[in-house]
């Protein structure tokens, strides 16, 4: 928003800055710039908000965040696995379907309503002053949650919201959002098994920022209704679209990007307790794969297949635990589909040029990365 760019700053000198950011922060007259609102697609449909603080605000808030991590990371529920140092996504996958695996088959589905959105500002700070009695960091935390976000005005311009009148939010984009969203997201967590849920009704509690999940051996309608309670005393809702109860022996829920349930063996078809990688993360990765060959792409071929690789070779990283073969199948189809349809009308071939872009073809000598070829593991999985 202050239009500043990394090539501005070097051109000033980056020593000097860095100075002059000190010497702001020391004499308190370092005020936060209003943060840029970003729409991005949520996987669901509708849009992300995103609020993108400056270089300057960034820096401050990494430097901030060296500090405070460790202080609030020691009070964390092993429960929360997002936005933690040494935790991954995948981690909360394997837990979650460990659990289901091992007899916690009613299954708590919850969402947080717009989470990042609502928090609110006095109750958050009630729970960084319980850890923190620098004032002068809880002031700039405070400034943090103030400051106004811009975006652009229909007519024209920017329009701005928030600003010292708001009460609510920490928006996602900044450095210490994620940070702020899962401390105040460990009220819940800890009230959860200080309460003793977990021993009542033999439930298991996987938290991933805004989304959670809980696998009870018994009793998930009662843990739900005492959840949303707790929520509402937070100043927060369930999003009661996205918030049900469900069977994991007879119905299938989705969790970062993975489905998990009941699922058939396609050679004795015997059915088991699996998990795999969402229709949806199969249709985002195909929406990424197009974007990449589409027909107005004129970058050289080996920049193409690079950045083509690079999003296959991610994707696969990720959905590498569980029942997978079948959706490295149907993507790598489309990947040959593509990739053929785009050479094809790059070299004029007037044949559907599947014998000159076989599929040995592309993911041979063209180099395209092959999920198949992907380590498979044996995956994971129970019978029913």
């Amino acid at each position: 928003m202050d239009g500043v760019t990394f090539e501005d700053i070097e051109g000033e000198g980056l020593e000097r800055w860095l100075a002059a950011v000190q010497e702001a922060l020391r004499t308190q007259t370092y005020r936060p710039q209003p943060v840029r609102r970003v729409l991005i697609p949520k996987p669901g449909g509708g849009e992300r908000p995103l609020g993108i603080p400056t270089i300057r605000d960034r820096v401050v808030q990494t430097a901030a965040l060296l500090i405070l991590q460790p202080i609030f990371e020691a009070d964390l529920e092993p429960t929360a696995y997002g936005y933690r140092p040494g935790r991954a996504a995948l981690e909360a996958v394997r837990e979650v379907h460990r659990a289901l695996c091992a007899g916690h088959t009613e299954v708590v589905d919850a969402d947080v309503s717009q989470y990042f959105d609502t928090i609110p500002h006095a109750e958050l700070m009630k729970s960084l002053a319980r850890r923190l009695s620098d004032r002068k960091m809880l002031r700039l935390l405070k400034l943090w949650l103030k400051a106004p976000v811009a975006e652009p005005a229909a007519g024209g311009g920017l329009r701005y919201s928030g600003g010292k009148r708001a009460t609510r939010g920490t928006p996602q984009g900044g450095v210490i959002s994620p940070l702020l969203a899962n401390l105040y997201m460990n009220r819940y967590l800890k009230v959860f098994r200080l309460r003793g849920l977990d021993r009542r009704y033999g439930a298991r509690l996987v938290n991933y920022a805004d989304d959670f999940v809980v696998l009870c051996r018994y009793g998930a309608a009662e843990v739900l209704a005492q959840s949303r309670r707790w929520f509402v005393q937070m100043g927060l809702t369930l999003n009661e679209q996205k918030t049900r109860v469900c069977d994991g022996r007879h119905e299938s829920f989705t969790f970062l990007g993975y489905t998990f349930g009941p699922m058939r063996y396609r050679k004795d078809g015997h059915w088991y307790l699996g998990a795999m990688p969402a229709k949806r993360a199969v249709k985002r990765i195909k929406g990424r794969i197009r974007q990449i060959l589409r027909p107005t792409n004129q970058e050289p071929w080996e920049e193409v297949v690079a950045d083509l690789n690079r999003v296959l070779r991610g994707w696969a990283r990720y959905f590498a635990y569980g029942t997978r073969l079948m959706a490295y199948r149907a993507v790598d189809h489309y990947v040959w589909e593509r990739a053929r349809h785009f050479l094809r009308r790059r070299h004029k071939v007037p044949s559907r040029g599947t014998k000159r872009f076989s599929a040995d073809v592309v993911f041979g000598e063209l180099g395209v990365f092959q999920l198949r070829r992907f380590h498979l593991a044996s995956p994971a999985h129970a019978r029913v």
